[in-house]
């Protein structure tokens, strides 16, 4: 046999040789289910890929954030409520006798105190009549002024929470106007009062001077 003719045989052989290994190994892999396992879980991470996962994430934050926004939220109004009805229990109350009761009002609605001769007229934000008190206006003027009442002339004390507006006059004295549209006068003894109808003036240092 000629060398030539060996070569051949040689290439033949091995090309047969690594044909049946070849074919060994693509059984071994369909065989086996621990490597298609390992595959069909490879394709399976690959379809939850980070973004996915990221987004999931996000979205079960956002439903969480949600509700215990709603639950903030609804404690929040409960305890507004709450304070409201505390608020309402301690707000200052005068009590005087009308009629043969005794009556009880938020003083924050009374905006105004008038001398009615021996007797003083709580005029009441929300009722058009007043009520008749028997009282002089200095003792009401008095026992008011650390409620937020200021006396404005000898015969009105007024509510500073129901002032809208001052007008100063050319006599000296200011008009004087609630919310409600009553206008009072105050006098030139009384007009240093009305600093005490803010906390804060601004640009007004020689107002009610």
């Amino acid at each position: 046999m000629s060398a030539h003719h060996e070569i051949q045989d040689e290439k033949a052989i091995a090309g047969e040789m690594f044909v049946q290994e070849a074919a060994h190994a693509d059984a071994e892999v369909s065989a086996s289910p621990l490597r298609g396992a390992t595959i069909v879980s490879t394709k399976s991470r690959r379809d939850h890929t980070p973004e996915s996962t990221a987004d999931a994430f996000c979205e079960a934050a956002d439903t969480s954030l949600l509700l215990l926004t709603r639950v903030d939220a609804a404690h929040l109004v409960r305890i507004l409520r709450q304070l409201e009805v505390i608020a309402k229990q301690h707000a200052p109350r005068i009590a005087f006798k009308a009629k043969g009761n005794i009556l009880l009002l938020d003083l924050a609605d009374i905006s105004a105190v008038q001398a009615e001769g021996n007797y003083v007229s709580l005029r009441h934000r929300h009722r058009p009549h007043p009520y008749l008190v028997r009282e002089t206006l200095s003792s009401m003027a008095e026992k008011l002024k650390p409620y937020g009442f200021i006396r404005i002339h000898r015969s009105v004390v007024v509510n500073i929470s129901a002032v809208e507006e001052i007008q100063p006059l050319s006599t000296g004295e200011y008009r004087l106007r609630e919310k409600g549209g009553t206008e009072y006068l105050v006098t030139r003894t009384y007009k240093h009062n009305l600093r005490d109808l803010a906390q804060l003036w601004v640009g007004s240092e020689r107002l009610c001077g």
